[in-house]
């Protein structure tokens, strides 16, 4: 029989014709047309999707494109958008923050008032699912070679224990040789702290009462008036604080000692809000006692919440003060003092203790905070954990708990070195913890050195990553358009269809409901090779489909009815004609993910039997709460072949 052309092959074939004539032409120009086209033609494919999987864009309207800094997964489904002033100062400065809310089963989007700025805040699931946002900016930073008039910080203190003081943004400072000095925000001093002292005589008589006051204290920014040299100072000195009056002039002054034209850095906020995914706006609730700029938020077992670093109000990194925020009783309490640089990723293990695995996402010096280790929160012990290849290049790293969290293993991908540096790895390093002596070994290397590198647990137990650039900001058109599966068990990466959005610095990945990947943002330097072009932010979505969906289809695993919560004995069951096919069950705790931190992800094997009908299915979660903090998860159930369910969602309390 004659072969005869399909009618698709004869329209392939007539544009390669025409690509043909214009390579003649044009050569260089025409063989890069050429190699798009056939790779479009090629990813469309079937059995390509079916091996490799498939990316689309998102079609976002305009009025709702914004610098998604920012991205958590709700319980209602829809996925939270947070950009504040979104790195940009002329929002910033116009008070302008932004919030939106994307359904993607629907497609539709929605701006959500947005009360302070959030842009660098930290963010972590509460266990009604609430999303709990804290800390911002609250100033931008100033270069050097840009810094007009002398700044820095100032120690504002209250000798007064009868009450606090508030000082309004632009309260004068003046020093000893009356240079004058003005505060770039509100702050307020508490009342000095009052104790009374008894003693005896020999004769075992008390004595009368004497009182100590020992001063209470807070900081604030200062700038100078007027530029020049007179404003720059490196000695202390008690600054005469402008329009208070009687006790006040006498109880409340300012002490500073470095006031200086050197680089300015960013500036935290105090503020806490929790974000209700029902009522879809934010509530305030208590501040927290430190500003926070770049800090990691990360849920315990119990419920409560972990602060940890970030920049403070005068642009210092917190020198180790951390706080625990209570959802029963909205406040933050004194948390276990130790020193993080910003963004550090901290993960709650087996037992309670947080194992930080050396990732973060820059601000601090290079040779403080920067050692992998376990950190007892009850003894506030640090035990270091060695090992780790390339362990100066921790900074842009990424970390996750590999799946299932049962198992106890952490794996750090790639990352750069201290700030703008050029040095990237391509390193991976694997720990398990449920060692008596744990240490770092050596796993797959990814494809080349890469910072930036998004990392999403799946269903079926591995682990998907994307983007990411060999060097900061994606600088010198360095964007890496790839995308890989690392499967634990194997320990090796499989290829996946490549993203065609380039994603380094500010942006993110999670994990949907339908078992897809969504990827938001990035921030580069530059938009060319030569770095002659300014950058600009990326405000497209784009969606990953992993192999399995495309060989599943229609005919996925369904969970039908069942409850929303876990009983007392952590027992749900389902109604499901597909219970024959069900081999695995999985409990998906939903990001909060923000700078290639996503401290929330994580896997939970449930036990799996299946009803005597055949119509039903029971999965049962662990009892230890170290494992299953509390909260919503996803519940996602697979077949043989890997290939998942919808999401149920359901409440571990």
């Amino acid at each position: 029989m004659a072969y005869r052309p399909s009618r698709q092959f004869k329209k392939t074939l007539f544009g390669s014709g025409a690509v043909l004539v214009l390579a003649a032409l044009n050569a260089p120009a025409a063989v890069s047309f050429a190699t798009e086209k056939y790779h479009a033609y090629k990813i469309a494919q079937p059995g390509y999707k079916k091996r490799y999987g498939s990316w689309a864009v998102v079609d976002v309207p305009e009025r709702y494109r914004v610098n998604a800094i920012h991205a958590a997964l709700l319980h209602t489904g829809k996925v939270l958008l947070i950009a504040g002033s979104g790195n940009d100062q002329k929002k910033f400065d116009a008070g302008t923050f932004d919030t939106v809310l994307w359904d993607p089963v629907k497609n539709t989007f929605k701006t959500i008032p947005t009360p302070e700025d959030f842009f660098c805040s930290g963010h972590t699931q509460l266990a009604d699912g609430r999303l709990l946002v804290a800390g911002g900016t609250a100033r931008y930073e100033v270069l050097d070679g840009e810094v007009k008039r002398a700044g820095g910080g100032m120690r504002v203190k209250n000798e007064s224990p009868d009450k606090a003081v508030t000082l309004k943004k632009g309260t004068v400072f003046r020093s000893p040789s009356g240079v004058e000095y003005v505060s770039t925000s509100d702050v307020t001093v508490p009342k000095a702290k009052r104790e009374f002292e008894i003693s005896y005589f020999k004769s075992g008589q008390m004595k009368p009462w004497k009182t100590k006051v020992t001063a209470a204290e807070a900081r604030v920014f200062v700038e100078a008036r007027e530029e020049g040299p007179q404003a720059l100072t490196t000695e202390a000195a008690q600054y005469e604080i402008l329009g208070l009056k009687g006790d006040d002039a006498d109880n409340v002054y300012g002490l500073a000692q470095k006031i200086t034209t050197e680089k300015q850095d960013f500036q935290g906020i105090r503020a806490a809000y929790e974000f209700d995914p029902k009522a879809e706006r934010y509530i305030p609730v208590s501040p927290m006692k430190d500003a926070r700029w770049y800090p990691t938020l990360v849920t315990l077992q119990d419920g409560k919440v972990l602060a940890v670093s970030g920049l403070n109000d005068v642009g210092d990194v917190v020198p180790g003060d951390n706080e625990i925020y209570d959802p029963v009783t909205k406040k933050w309490s004194k948390g276990p003092f130790r020193y993080f640089p910003t963004y550090p990723a901290l993960f709650l293990t087996k037992g309670g203790k947080l194992l930080y695995t050396g990732s973060n996402a820059g601000y601090g010096p290079a040779d403080k905070g920067r050692e992998p280790g376990l950190w007892d929160l009850k003894t506030n012990t640090f035990t270091k954990l060695r090992g780790l290849t390339d362990p100066d290049q921790l900074e842009t790293s990424a970390s996750l708990v590999l799946p299932p969290v049962q198992n106890q293993k952490v794996m750090v991908l790639g990352g750069g070195g201290v700030g703008e540096s050029p040095a990237s790895t391509a390193r991976t390093s694997i720990i398990d913890l449920s060692k008596d002596s744990p240490v770092f070994s050596d796993g797959p290397a990814l494809p080349q050195g890469t910072r930036y590198l998004n990392s999403v647990l799946m269903p079926d137990d591995t682990v998907f990553t994307s983007g990411g650039s060999r060097d900061y900001r994606g600088r010198g058109g360095s964007d890496i358009l790839k995308a890989q599966f690392y499967d634990p068990k194997a320990n090796a990466f499989a290829r996946a269809a490549d993203p065609t959005v380039g994603r380094n610095y500010h942006s993110a990945a999670l994990l949907l409901p339908d078992g897809r990947v969504a990827t938001f943002g990035s921030d580069p330097l530059f938009d060319d090779a030569d770095n002659t072009r300014l950058g600009t932010f990326e405000q497209r979505i784009e969606v990953f489909t992993p192999p399995a969906l495309h060989r599943g289809g229609a005919t996925r695993p369904v969970l039908g009815e069942g409850p929303e919560e876990l009983d007392q004995n952590g027992r749900a069951t389902f109604r499901t004609k597909d219970a024959a096919r069900i081999t695995k069950a999985r409990l998906m705790r939903p990001s909060a993910v923000t700078h290639t931190t996503d401290v929330e992800q994580r896997s939970v094997e449930l036990a799996l039997t299946k009803g005597a009908d055949g119509l039903s299915v029971t999965v049962q979660a662990p009892d230890d709460r170290t494992l299953v903090p509390p909260g919503w998860y996803m519940l996602f159930v697979t077949d043989r072949d890997g290939v998942p369910s919808e999401a149920k969602w359901i409440q571990v309390e």
